[in-house]
């Protein structure tokens, strides 16, 4: 099969997006890869919608010492249904920019599940079960992030 991409990144977290809009800056044509979401496991599901929430609590905490800045307020409470919206709401419209900039600097989104497999191809098994395999003529990043990983303490300490 001919290549149609100068350069596949898989994943779309904030390491694959960034090198796939700088490769297709510099003129490669580019096809991205992501099994769920874009922008991966941090724009969707860690640190952005964690920082969300964090701030939902910091509102909450400067009302309760509003007094204390000279303003008073009645009443009020948290609505946790309220505070998880604005947060998916915030990841959401982040995702949403994600996809604007691939569209932007003309990007493949490819839904699913890549594997790497010898001799520069990748497989990319869709979410019907399809599989579709891609050569690019340049090569492949790999930028599918990282996850906390067990690790028993008996293998941590060091035998003298």
């Amino acid at each position: 099969m001919a290549s149609q991409y100068d350069l596949i990144v898989l994943g779309s977290g904030p390491g694959g997006y960034p090198a796939a809009i700088r490769a297709s800056q510099l003129g490669l044509k580019v096809g991205i890869i992501e099994k769920e979401s874009l922008g991966g496991i941090c724009l969707n599901w860690g640190c952005i919608p964690t920082k969300a929430l964090l701030k939902s609590a910091q509102v909450f905490e400067y009302i309760k010492h509003a007094k204390d800045y000279g303003i008073n307020v009645g009443e009020f409470s948290a609505d946790f249904g309220g505070v998880i919206k604005r947060s998916r709401g915030v990841a959401d419209a982040m995702s949403k920019g994600v996809q604007f900039l691939m569209k932007k600097n003309k990007i493949d989104v490819i839904m699913g599940y890549g594997r790497v497999k010898p001799g520069n191809k990748i497989e990319v098994t869709a979410a019907d079960g399809s599989k579709t395999e891609y050569s690019p003529s340049k090569g492949i990043i790999i930028a599918t992030g990282g996850r906390a990983r067990n690790c028993p303490l008996s293998k941590l300490m060091v035998r003298k």
